[in-house]
Parts: structure tokens; sequence; C-alpha cells
């Protein structure tokens, strides 16, 4: 029998400690703040980011919305991200892709403040990970699988963990995040060879790959916990990049979609939002 992870009671229990978290600040004088660059105009972004405004409404954050031209240059990304690193009234900072023109989001992400950066765009935040440092944030989606995992007792420690993607705001920050756990873990991508077989491998398996419905059961080990982060539009709705109806069954867990990761990943960012305000007010590290 496979369970199905409710990714919606687990971003609510967090969202109910972050919300009493910044009550606490408000009352000392602090009003946790998040800002939101949107360089282009794409629907899903924005879709995304007011799903980000309700959030922050819900737990006491507030929450700015810079929309930039449809034709900025990394310029002036770059130039309106620092300027929000330095504003002393914005706690987070966020810089939402797609970005336009092709701009790597790790040539902008660069010009967030480490400590204000809380969904790890900067590379900075993402070599401080590497080298296990606690003051930095990882990618907001990348601390939800390990949030879930957590949250569903799941052994890491000694497991082969088996990571398809290998982007760097969500393969590798993931893989990191295990490896800090203790799990023994292998990244595959586009070009691995035989990547059903390497998959079988694993006793969590985390799907990031961009394609729907790319895991089936014969990716699966028996009793394996499947984590999928992909969310594509279908004919009836939204899936992944699982086959969750073919590894029903195989699977010991999964994680659905939608439902499962997207909610705690915006669990993950208010979270965030309040540690960074914490840690300017002179309270306590980021920390993860």
């Amino acid at each position: 029998m496979t369970r199905v992870i409710d990714g919606k009671a687990i971003a609510a229990d967090m969202n109910e400690r972050t919300a009493k978290a910044a009550g606490m600040l408000r009352e000392r004088g602090v009003s946790p703040a998040l800002a939101v660059v949107m360089p282009a105009g794409d629907e899903s972004a924005g879709w995304y980011v007011r799903s980000i405004e309700r959030a922050s409404a819900r737990v006491g954050i507030d929450c700015r919305v810079h929309q930039l031209p449809p034709a900025a240059d990394s310029a002036l990304i770059i130039s309106k991200l620092g300027a929000l690193s330095d504003d002393p009234a914005v706690h987070a900072v966020i810089c939402q892709a797609p970005l336009p023109g092709g701009i790597a989001l790790a040539a902008v992400g660069s010009a967030i403040a480490v400590g204000k950066d809380v969904d790890g765009a900067s590379p900075a935040s993402l070599g401080m990970l590497a080298a296990g440092l606690p003051d930095a944030f990882p990618a907001a989606t990348a601390a939800a699988v390990m949030e879930i995992l957590q949250h569903e007792n799941v052994p890491l420690r000694g497991r082969r963990a088996v990571v398809i993607g290998r982007s760097t705001v969500v393969g590798k920050p993931t893989a990191l995040l295990l490896l800090a756990e203790d799990a023994t873990v292998t990244i595959c991508h586009s070009r691995t060879q035989n990547l059903a077989d390497v998959c079988r491998e694993a006793d969590v398996l985390v799907v990031a790959a961009g394609q729907p419905q790319l895991v089936d059961a014969g990716y699966v080990a028996p009793g394996a916990v499947v984590i999928d982060v992909g969310v594509h539009p279908a004919a009836d709705g939204l899936v992944g990049d699982v086959s969750t109806g073919a590894v029903a069954g195989v699977a010991s867990a999964i994680t659905p979609v939608p439902g499962g990761v997207g909610p705690v990943t915006t669990a993950q960012l208010m979270s965030h939002t309040i540690r960074a305000a914490r840690a300017l007010a002179g309270e306590n590290g980021p920390g993860r």
C-alpha cells in the first residue's frame, strides 16, 4: 500500500509556527518583509508569486512585489536586487524565474545578500551550503524535500538516495542536504546511462527531471520513498515528473502533484523569511 504524503498538512503545521514567530517579531517592533522581484511577465510565475502573496498575508509577512519592465536587462535586475538587499526594511529577497533574454539566475542572484537570500539564488549561498556552513539558506524547494522526509520520519543515514536533476535550484542543493544527513547520494541527469536501473537502487528517489511522468514503476524499488518535484499542466489539471498511478503499490510513500512539494516550498519561503528577519534583528543566524 503506497501512502500519499499530505504536503498541504505539513505546510499548514509550518505556517502555524511561522505565524506565531511573526507575531512575536511584531511585538518587538520588527515587521518581517519579503521582496519579490519579477523581471519577466511569465503567466505561471505570476500565478506562483500571487500564491506567495497570499501565504505571506496568512502568516503576517509583508510581501512586496517589484515588477520590472519586460525588457529588463541583467544590469537593471542586479541593481534592483542590490537595492533591496541594502534596504534595512527588507528582510528577504527573491528573484522570480524565468528571467528575460536568457539571463541566468546565478548571474543576477549574486546581487542578493546571503542573509536575505531566502531561496538560495546566489552562488555564494550554494557554495556555503556545499561547505556545510550554517549561515546561508538552501533553495526553498530543496528545503521542502528535506522537510517532507523529516516529517515522515524517513531514515536517511547510510541509505541510498537518488536525485534526478542537477539544477542549482533543486537537484544540487537537494543532494547537498541529503549528504548532510549522511545519505549516500547519486545525482542523475540527461546523460545518465541506464537511468531506471540507477533509480531502482534508491531508498529515497527525488525526481526533479522536468519531464512529465518520466518515472514509472520500472524506476522504483519496492518500498522506496518517492518525492515528486515536477509540476506540468495537463488536460485534466497538473501532473508531476512521476506517473503516480504506475508507482502506486510499489513505492512505500509518494508526494502527489498537486498538494505535495509545492505547498511545503511556499511554507519554507515563509519560514526562511522569518529566520532572516530574526537574524537581521540580532536574534540568531539563518541556519537550515
